[in-house]
């Protein structure tokens, strides 16, 4: 028998095969699972850094768009306040303008409140997270 590396079905101890070539092999298996790991991590580590840019580019936008909608409340509120205060006076409309704004945030801040106590972070992650070691042994599969 030829020690020669067969093409076919692969190599098997059984074939004659030196335990140096096989352990050659087994390097060479390692080093290209090492390269395709390395490839694997430059892509990612591309396609976040493109996807952070255009995250970034989205949230200036937002940013900018609050802003401006800051700026509608804010003329709004001075429009409502001239006008009440045209019948009231000036000093007086200006409190009941402050006095909705904070009605409305104390809305907001209870709906938000009751909100961030829903939320209940990632525990199908955490539980499936657990599972991989146990899993990799064998023991049990992942579901």
């Amino acid at each position: 028998m030829s020690s020669s590396y067969d093409t076919g079905a692969g190599p098997a101890p059984d074939r004659g095969r030196p335990l140096s070539d096989a352990g050659e092999l087994f390097g060479q298996v390692s080093k290209d699972l090492s390269t395709l790991m390395h490839q694997e991590l430059e892509l990612a580590k591309a396609e976040l850094k493109e996807s952070a840019t255009k995250a970034g580019k989205g949230a200036g936008m937002f940013g900018g768009a609050g802003l401006a909608g800051y700026m509608v409340l804010l003329f709004l509120s001075i429009a409502l306040w001239w006008w009440i205060g045209s019948g009231l006076g000036l000093g007086w409309s200006a409190l009941i303008v402050a006095g909705i704004w904070a009605v409305i945030g104390a809305i907001l801040a209870a709906l938000g409140r009751r909100d961030m106590k829903q939320v209940k972070g990632v525990p199908r992650t955490v539980q499936t997270a657990r599972e991989i070691p146990t899993a990799l042994k064998g023991d049990e599969e992942i579901r």
